[in-house]
């Protein structure tokens, strides 16, 4: 008796070792998540950088491989006309051609891209009548294009000049060949507000610290860039072109061509300028829908890293990742909830001193966070651009504050949605964000 006494006594210590170190684990992600972007930033630095990403060459237009520029538009009308003018005027590079998906519209992006036409014999398009989606657009084009190669480019983004003879740069050679796609570097156009500027800093913190980070572990990358990639149509062939009922396309494929094998490259020496949401309704919309597109990809190769993890080891650290991603978020949201309550019944007892603690405490943690934080956006700024982005470093702690709340509420929110869209009731069909013109 006394020994089964003993064995349910060390069972239940175990458990409680076990418990312990789990919620350390989720307590400390945020902060030890920040330091692992910041040292694998660093390591690209000084181990991981390419040549290419600041010895390119250019191309002469013999050598110039064919790229269709493809832009799925849906209701485009403001800014269809100023990206397709831009394109065809600014680039260097010769051997191109732009074909606009027209996405269902119902406005006049039609007749503009029509009118167009007369003036850019290169530029081409297909009418789609019925909207199904950024993804379904894009298989339908892909067969049509004529180029081996296909730029995304979305309605209001318009890459820098040097933009394609960069991009091939990461294609042209021997070791090149299982190359699947090469992402850029994102940049916001419209700074004139508060959140425009504070998603600078967001913006090169994700793509500045953890596409270098993810790159620099094992090649490895959690997502395009989906308003501007360059992707090899060979390879978008092969994992069967984009997931048609999936919240975000840039996601999915990312994954599905890790999954066969494919390598993804960063070049951040490609810029393009992107509009961002100036709203924070649009804004949570946004994050709505990537939150939801991370969780599907999760759930749609969850069992192939449970059951062949040495097989899809150069992606584990991917997985395990957005795996502390996604329980984290329930953790975070499920923990904040018990806190207020306590807060509460603390404060109708007249329990103020431990109102007090309970702050402290909180304001303790926070403050690692935010420190960790901090780390990871400096270095993003000061990699990013030789540091041309650190003005922007005031509006860091907006960042932390708002967006690292954002992310949780995201998650769960559309952790229901994913599993609906796992399960087969997804649909592909959006809505382009308010446009505003930039010109105007």
């Amino acid at each position: 008796m006394f020994n089964i006494f003993i064995d349910h006594l060390l069972a239940a210590t175990w458990g409680q070792t076990l418990l312990n170190v789990c919620l350390l684990i989720l307590c400390l992600y945020p902060v030890t998540g920040s330091f692992f972007w910041f040292a694998g930033a660093l390591s690209y630095r000084f181990f991981k950088t390419n040549k290419r990403d600041d010895d390119w060459v250019n191309l002469p237009v013999e050598k110039q491989p064919m790229i269709t520029i493809m832009i799925p538009a849906h209701n485009e009308e403001v800014m269809i006309e100023e990206t397709i003018t831009y394109l065809f005027e600014n680039l260097n590079y010769e051997n191109y051609e732009v074909l606009v998906m027209n996405d269902g519209s119902t406005d006049k992006t039609a007749a503009i891209i029509h009118r167009l036409q007369a003036k850019y014999p290169r530029l081409r398009t297909i009418e789609i009548e019925k909207n199904k989606g950024k993804a379904h657009a894009f298989n339908i084009g892909m067969y049509f294009a004529k180029g081996e190669y296909i730029l995304s480019n979305d309605a209001d983004t318009i890459p820098e000049e040097d933009a394609l003879m960069k991009y091939m740069n990461f294609f042209i050679h021997d070791r090149d060949m299982n190359t699947s796609a090469v992402t850029a570097n994102m940049d916001v156009q419209n700074r004139t507000k508060l959140l425009g500027k504070s998603q600078t800093v967001e913006f090169t913190s994700i793509v500045g610290v953890i596409k270098r980070s993810q790159t620099a572990i094992n090649d490895s990358m959690y997502a395009y860039s989906g308003a501007n990639t360059l992707y090899r149509k060979q390879f978008l062939i092969d994992v069967g072109g984009f997931r048609q009922n999936r919240a975000t396309e840039d996601i999915s494929i990312a994954w599905d061509h890790q999954m066969v094998g494919a390598v993804p490259r960063f070049a951040p020496n490609v810029v393009f300028h992107m509009n961002v949401p100036e709203t924070i309704p649009d804004l949570y919309k946004q994050r709505k829908r990537w939150a939801q597109g991370g969780t599907e990809v999760w759930l749609t190769n969850i069992k192939k890293f449970i059951f062949h993890p040495w097989r899809r080891r150069y992606q584990l650290s991917m997985f395990i990742d957005s795996t502390l991603s996604i329980i984290w978020s329930f953790f975070f949201m499920i923990t904040s909830a018990m806190f207020i309550l306590l807060m509460l019944y603390f404060l109708v007892v007249g329990e103020f001193e431990r109102i007090y603690h309970g702050i402290m405490i909180s304001f303790i943690f926070v403050t690692f966070e935010m420190i960790a934080g901090f780390m990871q956006l400096l270095a993003a700024l000061i990699l990013d651009h030789h540091g041309a982005k650190l003005k922007y470093l005031w509006f860091a702690p907006l960042y932390m504050l708002f967006y690292w709340m954002v992310n949780p509420v995201t998650v769960v929110m559309t952790f229901i949605p994913a599993c609906k869209t796992i399960l087969g009731w997804g649909s592909g069909t959006w809505t382009s964000p308010k446009r505003k013109s930039l010109q105007k």
